[in-house]
């Protein structure tokens, strides 16, 4: 009987192995950055076997590595990319260099708490891509008393660029301090949502993203999870 080969998506392929997201791969590619037996390709259609095929991005053979997953207590001042040409600090600093990771979604330097790294390519959709409503709550300090009143805003919902952006659940915790679960992930949208509502935010931690939450884990440290738990 002959084998079938299994191929895949170029940029899945290399998501998979850690070279970038999905969608990093997929700038790689149309840059030109990427080699298939020693030929360069630039359409994102592309299948490759992995198990066969000569892959390599900018000039150097990429191979399969091990799984990993990460769940990192992010510190204030670090940047959720791989790379910066401005030489700020970047999470992967704060986790093992090998088998290269990246992060799951986006986390602005200004806030801190939960993120989880992975070379996990397919994962890492998973967790994203809006599609699949995957929830992420954080604690939320802001410079002034809260009004009652912004739990209903909140969740009536608040006008932004991008759309109306709601929440999926909100607590008061004290008089300046709330929880906030949501699905959507714009960029910087639960700031801009409070500043639509008069409030400027002190202080953003993410508690929890999925079935994972935080806990104890002291700032700046890492530990290793399993893929079931995610």
């Amino acid at each position: 009987m002959t084998k079938i080969k299994s191929k895949m998506r170029l940029a899945r392929f290399l998501a998979n192995c850690g070279v970038a997201s999905r969608r990093g791969a997929e700038g790689l590619i149309k840059g030109g950055k990427v080699k298939i037996d020693n030929k360069i390709v630039i359409e994102l259609a592309t299948t490759v076997d992995p198990d066969a095929s000569n892959i390599k991005v900018n000039d150097k053979r990429i191979n399969k590595e091990p799984k990993v997953y990460y769940l990192l207590n992010k510190p204030k001042g670090y940047i959720c990319s791989v790379k910066d040409p401005h030489h700020q600090q970047t999470v992967l600093s704060l986790v093992p260099r090998r088998p290269q990771v990246f992060p799951v979604g986006r986390l602005d330097k200004d806030s801190h708490g939960l993120l989880l790294l992975t070379n996990d390519g397919d994962l890492a959709y998973q967790l994203t891509h809006p599609k699949f409503n995957v929830q992420k709550t954080y604690l939320i300090k802001v410079h002034k008393v809260l009004d009652e009143g912004i739990i209903i805003s909140l969740k009536k919902g608040i006008k932004l660029e991008e759309g109306l952006a709601k929440v999926d659940e909100v607590i008061l915790k004290n008089k300046n301090q709330l929880i906030i679960t949501i699905h959507q992930g714009w960029k910087r949208q639960i700031r801009r949502m409070l500043n639509k509502l008069g409030y400027e935010v002190l202080d953003l931690k993410r508690i929890a993203e999925g079935k994972i939450e935080l806990g104890d884990l002291p700032l700046g440290e890492y530990r290793t999870i399993k893929k079931v738990d995610l």
